[in-house]
């Protein structure tokens, strides 16, 4: 066994990092490799006390990667590679143990006593003891998910990688996508282009009045006409125009990063006046709905669970399915792609509540869905192009008021 400290040797060649890094080698064979992730100088090893209590972060991750182990924790400067030899030191480190402790893990005790600074210097190990378990008892900590805290950390941590931001990781690889989505088979309605709204409250009116409102009014339900209007006054593409870069880029009435719009708006049409019930696509570079699935089990589910996220004691008139094509945003971003996602779900959301409002009618942003049932209603690519979130629509009722 021999440690390495500092040293300039990239260890495998296709792991390699920048930055100086540290390694252990045993019989000459690298088996861990302590490097920096991002734009920051590799950490040096923690030294530990034979008797110091050790466990793995519940926040670490280990990925396979081109034949080896990749060990990170959200916001660390560095990760830790390991070979085959190495990985049961993963298991070991499942509970509270000691370094001194570790003697299953494959590979002999002082290898994985000098593989455990590695994994401090890369915030792997939990914090605290078994008598105060920091990630457990500490609001500030047991508060966050996994998946939640490291969405955050990695599209809030520029430094903490090389691929942050327009990278342009797919170019090179694969086309970009086009800015409108292909349009599939299955009945198609022309909506009508509206003129000028004679009655729109202003901006500030619409402000102050945009309230989740949950009762609709089915004695009077919403046209077709009036779902046409809000999706041109939301969602239409106005103009397409190609980047430098060779993307088709796209101009609506909300605002995308780099221009992508990935967002795909799906009516679920329970009750509307002038269009059948299903599962509608808006095709926004054209101003039509097309029927991508009629009613069935999984649209009905889809329904309910609107129903219940937004708290309603009957069935929405619509709810407006927002998906996005992943790979619109993939194509350019790495690190910041699924977060820059969300805030376009979000921005767009506020539109269709400022629209909705001035039009008079019921709207309310539902907290979640299901991606696995937009997949089987639509038989989309569940990778591909999924559902990142849903509003209820519908006429307004003149008893319901504000909510």
């Amino acid at each position: 066994m021999q440690t390495i400290t500092d040293s300039i040797s990239p260890g495998p060649q296709a792991l390699a990092g920048k930055g100086t890094e540290t390694v252990v080698r045993l019989g000459g064979r690298v088996v861990a490799l302590l490097r920096p992730t991002g734009y920051v100088p590799v950490p040096r090893p923690v030294p530990l006390a034979p008797a110091a209590p050790v466990r793995l972060s519940r926040f670490a991750i280990v990925a396979a990667r081109q034949g080896w182990l990749v060990a990170q924790a959200p916001g660390a400067e560095a990760e830790v590679v390991l070979a085959s030899e190495a990985s049961g030191l993963l298991g070991c480190l499942a509970s509270w143990t000691t370094p001194a402790g570790i003697t299953a893990a494959g590979i002999p005790s002082k290898a994985a006593a000098a593989i455990l600074p590695l994994f401090a210097a890369a915030g792997l190990l939990a914090p605290g003891s078994p008598d105060g378990d920091v990630e457990d008892e500490t609001m500030a900590r047991a508060q966050w998910t996994v998946p939640d805290l490291w969405l955050h950390a990695r599209s809030r941590g520029p430094r903490l990688s090389t691929r942050y931001g327009g990278v342009y990781p797919m170019a090179g690889r694969f086309p970009p996508l086009p800015a409108g989505a292909a349009a599939e088979p299955g009945p198609v309605v022309r909506l009508p282009v509206p003129g000028p709204a004679a009655a729109d409250l202003t901006l500030t009116e619409a402000i102050e009045r945009r309230r989740s409102v949950r009762v609709h009014d089915d004695g009077a339900p919403l046209t077709a006409g009036q779902l046409g209007e809000l999706l041109y006054r939301t969602a239409r593409v106005r103009r397409t125009f190609i980047t430098p870069n060779g993307m088709e880029a796209a101009d609506r009435p909300y605002p995308a990063g780099g221009a992508t719009h990935e967002l795909e708006i799906y009516p679920l049409v329970t009750r509307c006046a002038g269009l059948a019930p299903g599962l509608w696509h808006y095709l926004a570079d054209r101003h039509e709905l097309r029927l991508a699935s009629p009613v069935s089990p999984v649209v009905r589910r889809m329904v309910a669970e609107a129903r219940s996220c937004c708290l309603m004691t009957s069935d929405p008139q619509v709810v407006l399915v927002i998906a996005a094509r992943f790979g619109r945003v993939m194509w350019k971003y790495d690190e910041i792609s699924y977060s820059l996602i969300l805030k376009h779900v979000g921005v767009y959301m506020q539109t269709v509540y400022l629209v909705a409002t001035a039009m008079g009618l019921a709207v309310c942003a539902a907290g979640g869905g299901d991606a696995a049932d937009f997949a089987a209603a639509t038989g989309l690519d569940y990778f591909a192009q999924g559902s990142v979130g849903e509003m209820t629509l519908g006429s307004r009722s003149n008893s319901s008021g504000y909510q």
